[in-house]
């Protein structure tokens, strides 16, 4: 799950470069920069949480993170920023991130009790 956390970080950072150099946007470029790349580090962070709580709860802000970016990558398309076929991609990537997860806190709340 990481190393697809940080692919989509380094996506993120490149979407980021190119919204601000090309199109000249910024406001949204930075909103997503922020979630996008926060994703990774929530679960990078859950990876050393002190107990299976504290695991849970980082793995929570991820999805949290995951669903705001996945919001920010559906205005870039509607507003015409990404084309379909880029944020088509983008999205599979955000989406796949956000099963996992889910998947993850699931396994981790049956393994809790």
């Amino acid at each position: 799950m990481i190393d697809k956390s940080i692919y989509f970080g380094a996506r993120i950072v490149k979407l980021h470069r190119y919204l601000s150099e090309t199109k000249h946007e910024s406001v949204i470029s930075k909103q997503i920069l922020r979630s996008g790349t926060s994703i990774g580090a929530n679960i990078n962070e859950a990876q050393y949480g002190n107990s299976k709580a504290d695991f849970i709860a980082k793995l929570h802000i991820a999805l949290k993170e995951t669903a705001e970016t996945e919001y920010w990558l559906h205005i870039l398309q509607k507003s015409e920023y990404l084309d379909d076929s880029m944020a088509a991609s983008m999205l599979n990537d955000c989406l796949e991130i956000k099963r996992i997860l889910i998947t993850s806190i699931n396994t981790a709340k049956q393994n809790n009790k």
